[in-house]
């Protein structure tokens, strides 16, 4: 396969081409977000609260295979824009190796602490069972997970998005369709409540890797995963890290902000710590396919990186940058125009739609100005800057928003942690386009 196309098709086009898929599948994504939620909800409200508690700590989980894939998604991309093909089937190999060695660790340290995290955040032992139950099954697919998603960056890296979107689109169908089956019981296959949804959630993404897994031994890949590139190799796996890290805790910090927020708003009444939990399934619908376009982009600014197209980098981030907003834009619209029917889908307690309706018509006014800092982030993962992109998400998750959050809160009451989403999010991007240029500009040669 010949990937020169990223450096030598129109920009326009090309950034369309490889977002397009993306989106679609990130929608497909946030559909089966908001329908296992929806078939969790019928369970009862217990058991969404204990899909909300959980949900910090399976985001981390997440985290950790997507960040540490887009350091493998960077650095292949990198090294095939270069040139360097045998770099680029090591980095894949250890990439890959590594993958599954956090999915082991993930499964062990996730399923000890969960008991004792529950705990913190509510004294309702019913929650804490169904949080546990549901918590224990997941984690056991997280090295399936990790797996999974270390073949969907590499893919990524080497262009194939339309098969990407494939895989992900037929684990989500076959989450959604074993939803109800496993949930409520159809035939033979006995009700299994809270836990059928965590098992159809491991099954779909056993699905996807088999896809992977099948596509890779049977089709001629540009980038090839080699037993003797396993020799110890510091400098690849430190490269790999440098880049995977912060990209992690990117992913990672909405969890230890979801964690404070739960603490702040859980003193006013559980349907707050409902409503935030809602919102995180509702706002994935908005920024998963502005994240398409951002990973369509990732692996076309390293790859042009690593060729020196300089121009194009500088156009591939623009065009991004405006395709986001346009998203964001979109979402702003629907959230104040139909908060309530939103929020009705989850929960039928007039005092949770009262909360949501309220929180949503706030938190949207930042949405249209976050596209600076998600495409700056994105941008810099795809160069290789871990560090800098690093900086953008510590300001919209820890510096900006929990001292706000906390502030706020003791000023207006639970309404306050609503309105430092959008405070946040405009001195973040400040800060994003910053950082952006300062770190880019002028584009530095590839070492």
């Amino acid at each position: 396969m010949n990937d020169t196309f990223m450096k030598t098709k129109p920009v326009f086009p090309l950034l369309v081409s490889m977002a397009l898929p993306n989106v679609i599948s990130m929608l497909v994504n946030s559909l089966y977000n908001i329908v296992d939620s929806l078939f969790v909800a019928q369970i009862n409200e217990q058991a969404m609260t204990a899909l909300s508690l959980v949900f910090p700590i399976q985001n981390f989980v997440s985290a950790v295979a997507i960040g540490f894939g887009i350091g493998i998604n960077a650095l292949v991309a990198l090294y095939r824009g270069a040139g360097d093909h045998d770099r680029a089937d090591a980095a894949a190999t250890h990439g890959m190796a590594l993958s599954v060695l956090h999915g082991i660790l993930c499964t062990l340290a996730a399923t000890a602490i969960m008991p004792g995290f529950l705990a913190r955040f509510t004294t309702d032992g019913t929650i804490v069972s169904m949080g546990v139950t549901y918590s224990t099954i997941v984690f056991l697919f997280a090295t399936v997970n990790m797996a999974s998603l270390a073949f969907e960056k590499l893919f990524q890296a080497v262009g194939r998005m339309k098969l990407t979107m494939i895989a992900l689109i037929s684990g989500c169908v076959c989450n959604i369709l074993l939803d109800p089956v496993l949930i409520f019981g159809l035939g033979p296959v006995p009700a299994m409540g809270i836990a059928g949804a965590a098992l159809a959630t491991g099954i779909g993404q056993a699905a996807t890797l088999v896809i992977y897994l099948v596509v890779y031994s049977t089709t001629e890949s540009p980038v090839h995963l080699r037993r003797k590139a396993l020799r110890p190799d510091l400098s690849l796996e430190g490269r790999l890290y440098a880049i995977g890290v912060p990209a992690i805790l990117n992913l990672a910090l909405p969890s230890l902000l979801v964690t404070f927020l739960n603490g702040l708003l859980a003193a006013f009444s559980e349907s707050y710590v409902v409503v935030l939990g809602i919102y995180y399934k509702l706002q994935t619908f908005l920024y998963l396919p502005a994240n398409g376009i951002v990973q369509g982009m990732r692996p076309l600014i390293g790859y042009n990186y690593g060729a020196k197209e300089h121009t194009r980098v500088a156009k591939l981030y623009q065009l991004t940058l405006g395709m986001s907003a346009v998203i964001m834009a979109a979402g702003t619209v629907i959230c104040m125009a139909a908060s309530a029917p939103l929020i009705g889908l989850f929960s039928s307690n007039p005092e949770t739609i009262a909360i949501g309706q309220t929180a949503l018509r706030i938190i949207c006014l930042g949405f249209v100005v976050s596209a600076v800092s998600t495409t700056s982030s994105g941008a810099l993962e795809g160069l290789g800057k871990g560090a800098a992109s690093l900086v953008i998400s510590l300001c919209r998750y820890v510096i900006f928003i929990m001292p706000l959050a906390w502030l706020l809160c003791r000023q207006l009451g639970p309404t306050g942690v609503w309105h430092a989403f959008w405070v946040t999010e405009v001195l973040s991007a400040v800060i994003a386009f910053a950082v952006y240029r300062k770190s880019v500009g002028p584009l530095s040669h590839l070492r």
